[in-house]
């Protein structure tokens, strides 16, 4: 085994020369910046002491921690909220579980409306889902059935004759001793009896069409209708007749085409129907948050869940779809930006 002997701490150390003694070392030089006192060249002593020269580092520093701040606002709106996104009109019909209106264009915002068609509400009748389970056909005819069930029975002629006589008397007499009324007397409370129960029926359709609308159910009322509206919007069985398909990808020499299987029911698993279903989940917590419950540590955590499962379903159905009409069509109903499924998403 051979000597170990030590080596030269610098190549300058040997200066050429192999045989030189190896104990002959230099200082090892500091690559540290030296303070204004240890300057050696008049550039760094002006660099440290001359106050002309600090006041336009810190300016520079200054610009460019003020044009850092501005590029960070700038990404940050140009990726969107990353709860959020963008408002459209079927978003916001989550609040109400009501059909969306189409968004106004600039001409129509221009001219003032002079409609006066009250909003639908309460009292509503023609609200495509109802509360308890409930289809507006189902309503309607439950409340014509209750209208003939309580119509009176129609009175036979005989009886009525034999109610009636034209005697020489004023009135005549029934079996009990009470007396009988005039044909204009009973027609005029017939009438006034079909008015009574017009207006019944008419009160009881009123009463039955605010206990069935959505605007008087819970949140979880609302969020019920609000996922039959999202399968029916997304929902395959609905889009592959009105959506075109994607853009073939290229096939490789030995791969064998697989014919699709045919839908049997509504789909309700597919990405874009989970992704608007923790759209309008995701948008009702934000909105509890924001007013009630600022202090609630769980629903917070909850609401970062949902965020980052619909991240990562957005970015496989965006590598799935490669843009296609598909993925347009969800990123621009439910408003979607980059910033809900690229990057890393912080809360």
């Amino acid at each position: 085994m051979p000597p170990l002997t030590p080596r030269p701490s610098c190549l300058r150390t040997l200066n050429g020369s192999a045989s030189q003694s190896p104990t002959i070392s230099l200082a090892i030089r500091t690559f540290t910046s030296s303070s204004p006192v240890q300057a050696s060249t008049v550039q760094q002593k002006r660099r440290h002491q001359d106050p002309y020269a600090l006041a336009q580092s810190r300016a520079r520093k200054a610009a460019n921690l003020s044009r850092r701040e501005v590029l960070t606002k700038e990404r940050a709106a140009a990726l969107g909220d990353p709860v959020r996104g963008i408002t459209t009109s079927f978003v916001k019909s989550f609040d109400s579980a009501l059909p969306s209106t189409p968004d106004p264009t600039e001409s129509a915002i221009s001219k003032p409306s002079r409609s006066t068609q009250p909003r639908p509400g309460p009292n509503a009748t023609e609200e495509d889902h109802l509360n308890y389970f409930l289809s507006p056909n189902e309503l309607q005819s439950a409340l014509q059935r209750s209208e003939v069930l309580s119509a009176p029975l129609p009175e036979s002629s005989s009886s009525f004759e034999a109610a009636y006589t034209s005697t020489s008397s004023e009135f005549n007499f029934d079996r009990m001793g009470r007396p009988v009324q005039s044909p204009e007397e009973i027609k005029r409370a017939a009438e006034e009896r079909k008015r009574l129960l017009e207006q019944q029926h008419t009160n009881a359709t009123a009463a039955m069409a605010r206990i069935a609308s959505l605007a008087n159910g819970s949140s979880k009322d609302r969020m019920r209708v609000n996922i039959q509206r999202c399968i029916s919007t997304f929902g395959r069985h609905n889009t592959d007749s009105s959506l075109p398909p994607k853009a073939p990808s290229e096939r490789q020499p030995n791969q064998v085409e697989v014919s699709p299987r045919p839908r049997i029911g509504p789909d309700i698993g597919s990405s874009e129907v989970q992704i608007s279903i923790l759209t309008a989940k995701i948008r009702t917590l934000a909105d509890f948050l924001e007013t009630r419950g600022k202090g609630d540590k769980v629903n917070k955590r909850n609401l970062r869940l949902l965020v980052h499962r619909r991240q990562k379903l957005l970015r496989y159905l965006r590598e799935k779809e490669r843009g296609g009409p598909r993925w347009e069509f969800l990123c621009e109903t439910l408003g979607l930006t980059e910033g809900t499924w690229k990057g890393e998403i912080s809360m």
